[in-house]
C-alpha cells in the first residue's frame, strides 16, 4: 500500500491566538513539510486547489514544482485539480512540466470541486457542473494518450490535429476524486482510472458500493478491474498517545469544520460529535500510531484500497505538530502497515 499525505494549505486563524500566520511562512512550513515526507519515506504528497481566502492552494502546481526541488522520490499529487474549471490542454502543459522537472513523480487527482467559488472566477455556470467534468476529462485523457488531438466539444474550442507540449516520455496517472457522486465512481471505473475516495463523516463500510460501482463499471467496460487502484483519503493525525492526537488536533478541526458548517447548513463540530468519529470504525483516523495503523487496517479489510492519504491539516495546526505527525506516519505507521499486508 502507498502511504502519504493530503493538504489545501489552510491558513486560518489559530484557535489559541486568532491569528493566521503571514502567508510566506506559510508556504515555507509546507515546502519544510513535503520534504519530511519524502526523507521518512511516504510515498506521496497532495496539494488541493481552492480559491477562497482561507486557503492558500489556489496554484498547487507551482507549489509542486518548488517541492520537486527539495524532493528525491516522493510522488507530486493534487487533492483535486478542479478540472470543471480549468483547460484541459494547461493542466497537461503544466502537469508534463512538473513530470519533467521531478523525473517522472507527477499525478493529476481530478476532481468536480468541493466547493464552488472557481465557477464564477472564471466564468463558468454551475447548471453545467456535470457536463463541464465529464467533456475535460475526455479532451485530458486524450491529450495525455495522444500526441496530436483532433476533438471537438460543447464547452471549449475545437482542437484539429494540434499538440499539446511539453511532451513527457511518462503516462501520467490521472486519478479521480469522488465524494458522495456514485456516478463519479461508474465513470471512473468505465475510463479505466485510478479512483480516490474521500471519506471525511460515516463508516468507511459504507463506501463499499462505491468501490463496488467502480470495479462493476470497468468490468463492464472490459477492463481489468482488479488491477485498477483505489485510494482513500481521510481526515488523520499521529501523536504519540491517543490522548495528546485528539487533544491538539480538535480546536483546529472544530473551527474549520465549524466554518464551512455555517455555508452549508451543518451544525457546529462539538467535543462528542469529534469523538464519535475516533473508534475502529469511525472515520478519523486520530490517535497513537499503533491506532492508525489498526484503523488503516481496518479499512482496508473493509474496501481493499492500494493507497491511503492522510490529510492533517484541517484548519491551522502548529507546524512543528504537523511535521511530528508526518514523522510518526512515515517512520511508525507506513512500515507497520506494509509489512502487515505484505504477511497476508
Amino acid at each position: 500500500m502507498e502511504i502519504g499525505v493530503y493538504t489545501f494549505v489552510e491558513n486560518t486563524p489559530a484557535p489559541a491566538t486568532g491569528k493566521t500566520l503571514d502567508p510566506v511562512q506559510r508556504l515555507r512550513d509546507l515546502m519544510e513539510e513535503i520534504a519530511l515526507a519524502d526523507q521518512v519515506g511516504l510515498d506521496v504528497f497532495g496539494i488541493g486547489e481552492h480559491h477562497r481566502p482561507d486557503f492558500l492552494a489556489s496554484a498547487p502546481t507551482l507549489m509542486l514544482a518548488a517541492a520537486a526541488e527539495r524532493t528525491k522520490r516522493i510522488r507530486l499529487s493534487t487533492a483535486v485539480t478542479v478540472l470543471s474549471s480549468d483547460d484541459p490542454v494547461r493542466v497537461y502543459e503544466q502537469f508534463s512540466t512538473l513530470d519533467l522537472l521531478s523525473n517522472g513523480r507527477a499525478e493529476i487527482m481530478a476532481g468536480r470541486g468541493s466547493f464552488i467559488e472557481s465557477f464564477p472566477l472564471f466564468g463558468y455556470d454551475l447548471n453545467d457542473y456535470d457536463s463541464l467534468f465529464a467533456e475535460k476529462l475526455e479532451l485530458l485523457v486524450q491529450i495525455r494518450d495522444n500526441d496530436k488531438i483532433t476533438w471537438q466539444g460543447t464547452h471549449r474550442a475545437p482542437l484539429q490535429d494540434q499538440g499539446v507540449y511539453p511532451r513527457t516520455p511518462n503516462k501520467i496517472p490521472i486519478w479521480i476524486a469522488v465524494g458522495g457522486n456514485p456516478q463519479s465512481a461508474i465513470r471512473a471505473g468505465s475510463l479505466n482510472l485510478p479512483m480516490a475516495l474521500a471519506i471525511i463523516g460515516g463508516l468507511p463500510e459504507r463506501f463499499a458500493n462505491f468501490v463496488h460501482l467502480y470495479r462493476q463499471a470497468a468490468a463492464h467496460a472490459g477492463h481489468d478491474a482488479s488491477k485498477l487502484p483505489l485510494g482513500i483519503n481521510t481526515h488523520g493525525y499521529v501523536a504519540d498517545t491517543s490522548q495528546q492526537a485528539a487533544d491538539e488536533f480538535f480546536p483546529s478541526y472544530a473551527a474549520q469544520m465549524t466554518h464551512i458548517g455555517r455555508e452549508r447548513g451543518w451544525p457546529p463540530t462539538t467535543r462528542e460529535h469529534f469523538n464519535a468519529g475516533l473508534p475502529l470504525r469511525g472515520h478519523l483516523a486520530i490517535g497513537s500510531p499503533e491506532q492508525v495503523i489498526e484503523k488503516i487496517l481496518y479499512q482496508h479489510q473493509a474496501l481493499g484500497h492500494s493507497r491511503y492519504l492522510m490529510q492533517m491539516s484541517v484548519g491551522t495546526l502548529a507546524h512543528a505538530k504537523i511535521m511530528r505527525s508526518i514523522e510518526l506516519l512515515g517512520t511508525k505507521v507506513a512500515p507497520a502497515v506494509k509489512n502487515a499486508l505484505k504477511s497476508k
